[in-house]
Formats: structure tokens, C-alpha cells, sequence
């Protein structure tokens, strides 16, 4: 078995690294919101076929295990950059609502 070369190795160390601070936000905006609540995505489109419905549900565990968004938020930066927010959860203003 061949090993790695280091350039690849190292690629590979620096793929799990931290994360701009500015994705991370958004990431984790993303798993809060998921732990206000389940999302329902729901379609209707109308074409010569007729009527199509599409319906998508996401339920985090977060949400199961009755964590606190603004908890889930703040690790989850933290975890992702090493850092804690910017902003606090509450201050996201309308990007909180669902």
C-alpha cells in the first residue's frame, strides 16, 4: 500500500480546518432555524399533465432533543471557526424568522 503524497495530505488537514467566520454564520443560521422548529417546503405547479405537489419536511435533532437555537448557534460557530460570533442569535433579527 502506497502512502499519500504530503501535498494531498496536507490538502486533506486543511479541508477540516475553520471556516470563514462569514460561512460559518450562515451554516449555523441555518441548523438554529432547524432548531425553532420543523420547515415545511410545500409546491404546486400546473402544466399540461395536470396539478404536481411537492412537499419536503426537515426535522433536526436538535429540535428532538429540545435544544436552544441560540445555543445551537453559538457552538456551532464556535466549533466551525474557533471563535465565538459575531453577533448573538437574537441580534440576527429577521434572518431568525422562519
Amino acid at each position: 500500500m502506497r502512502a499519500a503524497p504530503p501535498a494531498l495530505a496536507l490538502l486533506a488537514l486543511a479541508a477540516c480546518g475553520p471556516v470563514p467566520v462569514e460561512l460559518a454564520e450562515a451554516q449555523c443560521l441555518d441548523r438554529a432555524r432547524l432548531a425553532q422548529g420543523p420547515q415545511v417546503d410545500l409546491g404546486l405547479s400546473l402544466g399540461s399533465g395536470g396539478a404536481q405537489t411537492d412537499l419536503a419536511v426537515a426535522v433536526s435533532a436538535d429540535y428532538l432533543s429540545g435544544r436552544d437555537p441560540a445555543e445551537v448557534y453559538d457552538l456551532c460557530i464556535r466549533q466551525k471557526t474557533g471563535q465565538p460570533p459575531r453577533l448573538p442569535y437574537a441580534a440576527m433579527g429577521e434572518r431568525v424568522a422562519p
